[in-house]
């Protein structure tokens, strides 16, 4: 790739809007400078990050997005060392990348070091990507309790030698090796900037940074601080996530934290446009997409076609999968709860195309979910972990025994 330009962006917030974490006026915002990154041998124009999230960044998705949006980085959902090892069938599906796309990046996932680093073999022998990012920011309890996701940092020996297995096989043949982070467990048991530290010094080409604890889940606002801390204790970039519902939560996330590039999460589920509008706001354009009934229906029966040619031509597999789409894409539009409830029922792409025709293309999207919160606010009641994993920072003998045995949660879907 060509070395492109330092972007100014100067797009402002309007003065008069509130921040929605303190409720105070927000000021007249300073310009943004952003600038392309560059990770190990690959060079990333606009550095925006399509995160890996379970049962949506399929490469159909993915290229809904990056048909949208500038040339960044879009990731594969997780992909679970153990079940590329086992040469899981969905795995394998799941490793797949359309031709279009121009980076090709996996994340991997794993908690025994030898394991994940069968499969990074795996990826580097068999060509399947360009980018590899490792997973320590899952919260969801089933990943926790066997000491994976976000859970994994707080054990230093482990994810010291997983990053470092992974690495060493990545890097010889050019494929730069990344890891996605929360702050720590809890505000007790912060991870953050030692987690940093240890993935820069193992190789690491940057690290993404959930600003949120695992206690905290999904729940009120990530604390952004905590991204601006990271970037100012490394020198490998550091990409900032969570909670960008519009293009102007990425301006101001660069503002306020002064981090190399943002990751979008659950922002974009069920409208791929909103890396249109990021671009657009980094270019230092105003110029926003908010679609109008008709071109969602055009893009949920694309996504449904490629949906299609994901599953092989399985039409049922396809619809089912888009059903949790539609209801993000459909999110705030007055289309009645028998509509909503068609769409749950379709079974081919027949089906799907007849309840698209029988919307009405001329609604527009509704003004009161532009850039608002996607996907369910959730509260972690508490942090699912083995027993024991607080009582020191490394593990013992016996500990890795229980954690690297066999686990059928890892090695299936």
């Amino acid at each position: 790739m060509t070395d492109t330009p330092e972007t100014v962006i100067t797009a402002p917030r309007e003065t008069d809007n509130l921040d929605p974490r303190t409720d105070a006026p927000v000021r007249p915002a300073e310009p943004v400078h952003i600038a392309p990154v560059q990770i190990g041998g690959i060079t990333v124009p606009t550095p925006v990050v399509l995160s890996p999230m379970a049962g949506v960044t399929n490469w159909p998705f993915r290229v809904l997005c990056e048909e949208y949006g500038p040339d960044g980085l879009y990731v594969a959902e997780m992909i679970t060392a153990r079940a590329l090892v086992a040469r899981n069938p969905k795995a394998l599906r799941l490793c797949r990348f359309a031709p279009s796309e121009k980076i090709r990046s996996l994340q991997l996932y794993g908690v025994n070091p030898s394991i994940t680093e069968q499969a990074a073999r795996i990826v580097v022998d068999e060509g399947m990507a360009d980018h590899v990012d490792l997973n320590f920011g899952c919260p969801v309890p089933k990943v926790t309790r066997r000491g994976g996701g976000s859970a994994l940092p707080w054990k230093t020996d482990i994810f010291t030698e997983l990053i470092h297995r992974v690495v060493a096989v990545c890097e010889p043949a050019g494929i730069p090796v990344t890891a996605k982070i929360r702050v720590g467990i809890d505000h007790d048991h912060e991870t953050f900037l030692q987690a940093g530290h240890i993935a820069q010094e193992e190789g690491a080409k940057a690290v993404t940074l959930h600003a949120r604890t695992t206690a905290e889940y999904y729940g009120g606002h990530s604390d952004w601080s905590r991204i601006g801390e990271l970037k100012a204790h490394l020198d490998v970039p550091v990409f900032g996530n969570g909670d960008i519902w519009g293009a102007e939560d990425a301006l101001e996330m660069v503002r306020e934290t002064g981090c190399d590039g943002v990751a979008i999460g659950r922002g974009c589920q069920g409208r791929p446009w909103l890396f249109a509008n990021i671009k657009n706001a980094f270019a230092g354009s105003d110029e926003r997409i908010n679609p109008n009934l008709g071109e969602v229906g055009r893009i949920i029966r694309r996504h449904a076609e490629l949906l299609t040619e994901f599953y092989d031509g399985d039409e049922t597999m396809a619809v089912h999968d888009l059903r949790k789409h539609i209801a993000w894409y459909l999110k705030g539009f007055p289309v009645g709860g028998s509509t909503r409830k068609a769409f749950m029922e379709c079974e081919t792409l027949d089906d799907v195309n007849r309840q698209i025709d029988r919307l009405d293309p001329t609604i527009e999207y509704p003004p009161r979910v532009i850039d608002k919160p996607r996907g369910r606010v959730r509260f972690a009641k508490k942090v699912h972990l083995p027993y024991g994993w607080l009582d020191s920072r490394t593990t013992t003998h016996e500990e890795r025994e229980t954690l690297f045995g066999d686990d059928p949660m890892d090695a299936s879907y």
